[in-house]
């Protein structure tokens, strides 16, 4: 799989994140160094403590992630969740982290075929 079709496999917009980062090689690199990111693995383990604050810390810094590397899915489930926490603790959050662990899914295994 080369990285255009990454990006189409995991919902993202290859133009979009090749503009900002102008190389394929720039943007490989980015897109390898996600899979080390802890960030969804402290989300889950914020919701089922139902710790609002550091669920929201971290559906925030997919998010940015996300937008920064052209993510558009996994950027528009772990931004809806964000904002759902942004006020505190929502019950609503628990159904929208399933969508981002979905959406999470998806992108990594992209990834991961990408680097196969």
């Amino acid at each position: 799989m080369n990285l255009k079709e990454c990006y189409q496999a995991l919902g993202g917009d290859y133009d979009g994140v090749l503009g900002r980062l102008r190389t394929e090689r720039m943007i490989t690199k980015f897109v390898l160094r996600f899979l080390d990111d802890k960030s969804c693995e402290s989300l889950i383990g914020a919701i089922e403590q139902k710790n609002g604050e550091e669920a929201f810390r971290a559906a925030h810094t997919i998010k940015g992630i996300c937008q920064n590397l052209s993510f558009d899915r996994l950027y528009r489930s772990s931004s809806a969740l964000s904002e759902c926490l942004r006020g505190g603790w929502d019950d609503a959050a628990v159904a929208l982290t399933e969508q981002v662990k979905a959406d999470y899914q998806v992108t990594v295994d992209a990834i991961r075929a990408l680097d196969a």
